[in-house]
């Protein structure tokens, strides 16, 4: 079983890469974002937990999160792996993580980081924003608060998966292919 943790800020591309490794791989894809939009409109007990936080303005505690994410990865139990998108994004998801995956006899087998400096992602997105017309992708400083808690959040897990020999980091500025070409070539070598 490969266990994949997929992350960069955003506009990295993260979403794009994942459809087309988990194709090659045979994978299954949990995106953080999927797993949230399912669960608050589903009205699941753990959306409802959710919504709690989130319309009281709060982040959503990481032991929340935690649990939609094993939730999702039980529903996939004869899976060749996992492909995580946006999670974990802080030290102690990915605690967490580990703890869950040793008690089904699995890990994570690498985390790869699609990097790109910060002037061209929010470009991106402000792009992305007008096709898509999502919100957060169309307010600069929204895009560049984001960052910031990515950040003060996600950039330790560099440090926390370089210590177990798993953190990989992939130039994320090219073609799709060019891209994709740099994410299999890690994989594969793994």
């Amino acid at each position: 079983m490969i266990n994949i943790v997929l992350f960069g800020k955003p506009g990295a591309g993260k979403g794009t890469q994942a459809e087309f490794l988990k194709e090659k791989y045979k994978l299954t894809h949990i995106s953080t974002g999927d797993v949230f939009r399912y669960n608050l409109k589903n009205d699941t007990p753990l959306g409802k937990e959710a919504r709690v936080y989130m319309d009281a303005g709060d982040l959503v505690p990481d032991e929340l999160t935690t649990k939609m994410l094993i939730d999702e990865v039980n529903k996939h139990p004869n899976t060749n792996g996992i492909l995580f998108d946006g999670y974990p994004r802080t030290i102690s998801q990915a605690e967490a993580l580990d703890a869950f995956l040793q008690t089904i006899g699995s890990k994570v087998t690498a985390t790869i980081a699609l990097e790109a400096d910060d002037e061209i992602l929010v470009a991106r997105l402000l792009e992305r924003g007008k096709i898509s017309g999502r919100v957060d992708d169309q307010d600069e400083d929204k895009i560049r608060n984001r960052y910031q808690e990515y950040n003060e959040k996600t950039a330790p897990l560099v440090g926390y998966y370089k210590a177990q020999d798993k953190f990989h980091a992939v130039n994320g500025i090219g073609s799709i292919q060019e891209i994709t070409e740099r994410l299999t070539a890690v994989i594969d070598n793994l």
